[in-house]
């Protein structure tokens, strides 16, 4: 009996046909399940597809892609799992002929487009074939981008610049057509591009300093000083990322392009003159200040400067210790120089018109002046009071010029006199300085001392 059914499972065996472990075979499917398909490959055994060698999308359902009755090729795995069942592979398979793809592709530089499977830390992942790409975050953009989830489920173009399946490195750039491309279209657009033109373009980066607008070819700088005729502080108070705007080409070098959105046409100096005719008084705010003025805005773009001089009569150290940023002031516009873009004005000459009695300047050094004046003045007026007979014979000795006949004997006497008078004065003046420099409390020192040459005087 056993014999017989040896023989029957040999005779059997034959009818099918023999698989091996990595042995491609066809295969249709006879049952399929979310998670596996069924295949008949012509052996003694059903094949087993499972979803994780069907694809590398684990969220994938076969159901919706497999359907009973479709024919596949399939790669086997294993023969016999230890269930009686052959284990089959399906994207192994396209993947080796996945990799043959992209090595040719790697050769020629063929252009790839295939479906982002997955948004790695360092980069996105691809799949041709089943068949894995890795792109590195620095080769998916011409431009830094932080966050790659916007690329999930996108399919995107790319070429393959390194291929070495043996280490499972096989690297993807898609930066390179996008230069590629912009290259392109920058040559097309500085080929009709001029100074003075005005296109539209869009507002692709905003910093402190400006904005970076996107012409279609190339971006263009919009200095934070050419966004309007005013005073901007912040650009991101006046422009969104995304944003469409116009632009004037102020200046282009090489492929730098500078631009703004001064129009000449807007130009608030345009009618100056007629706005602020010298003599004329205006309102505006004071938009900064320095140490020699502040600068004032009578209009967006237009600012005066306010000399520290002209804000008022009384002296001012700094325009900051009498006006702020943002204060409405009235002024007096003295000077307009449209061609130069500088108006003077003045708040010292409105005070002046308004104001009948100027303010009296106190000078505090008058008072020590007086001080010093007197000080020295009071001890010789008494030391002359106590010696009245020199004061009274000087106006002798000139008046004798005077008469035309004078006593021959009173010229010798006067002479003699003289002579006595101007010892006794030196010695006199001698004493006082050092009595004058004495503290005041030996005042009665200094009076003894002028006594004394009195005293000789009068025995002589």
């Amino acid at each position: 009996m056993s014999e017989e059914k040896t023989l029957f499972e040999q005779m059997l065996d034959e009818t099918f046909k023999q698989v091996r472990n990595g042995e491609v075979v066809d295969g249709e499917i006879i049952d399929v399940k979310p998670e596996e398909a069924i295949l008949n490959i012509g052996y003694k055994y059903d094949g087993v597809l499972t979803r994780r060698e069907y694809s590398n999308d684990s969220d994938v359902d076969l159901t919706e892609v497999l359907n009973v009755g479709d024919k596949m090729t399939v790669k086997v795995l294993k023969v016999n799992d230890g269930d009686g069942q052959v284990v089959l592979t399906y994207k192994r398979l396209a993947a080796e002929k996945g990799n043959e793809k992209l090595r040719e592709a790697c050769e020629t530089g063929e252009v790839l487009t295939a479906k982002v499977t997955q948004v790695l830390g360092g980069g996105l992942s691809v799949v041709v074939d089943e068949a894995k790409v890795f792109i590195p975050a620095s080769l998916v953009s011409d431009t830094y981008e932080r966050d790659l989830t916007k690329y999930k489920d996108q399919e995107i173009q790319f070429v393959i610049t390194e291929f070495n399946p043996r280490r499972n490195r096989v690297i993807g750039n898609r930066k390179q057509l996008l230069v590629e491309e912009k290259m392109k279209r920058q040559k097309e657009l500085f080929s009709k591009l001029n100074v003075g033109d005005v296109i539209s373009g869009t507002v692709k980066n905003i910093t402190d300093f400006g904005a970076f607008i996107d012409l279609g070819g190339a971006d263009g700088l919009l200095h934070i000083s050419e966004m309007s005729w005013g005073r901007v502080d912040n650009p991101r108070d006046l422009f969104k990322v995304g944003q469409e705007l116009d632009v004037l080409v102020k200046d282009i070098k090489d492929t730098k392009v500078a631009l703004s959105l001064k129009f000449p046409e807007t130009n608030p100096w345009i009618d100056a003159e007629e706005k602020f005719t010298p003599g004329s008084i205006v309102k505006g705010k004071i938009a900064r200040m320095t140490d020699f003025g502040a600068f004032v805005e009578l209009t967006p773009g237009v600012d005066a400067l306010l000399h520290v001089s002209q804000i008022s009569k009384e002296r001012i150290e700094k325009p900051s210790d009498v006006l702020e940023l943002g204060q409405e002031v009235t002024v007096k516009i003295v000077d307009l120089n449209a061609a130069d873009h500088k108006i003077s004005l003045s708040m010292k000459s409105l005070e002046k018109e308004n104001d009948l009695k100027p303010i009296k300047k106190e000078e505090p050094e008058e008072a020590p002046a007086e001080e010093t004046a007197e000080a020295p003045v009071e001890a010789p007026a008494e030391e002359t009071a106590e010696a009245p007979a020199p004061v009274e014979e000087a106006p002798a000795a000139e008046e004798a010029p005077a008469e035309e006949t004078p006593a021959e004997e009173e010229a010798p006497v006067e002479e003699e006199a003289a002579a006595e008078e101007a010892p006794a004065e030196e010695e006199a003046a001698a004493e006082e300085a050092p009595a004058e420099e004495e503290a005041p409390a030996e005042e009665p020192a200094e009076e003894e001392k002028a006594e004394e040459p009195a005293e000789e005087k009068a025995e002589e």
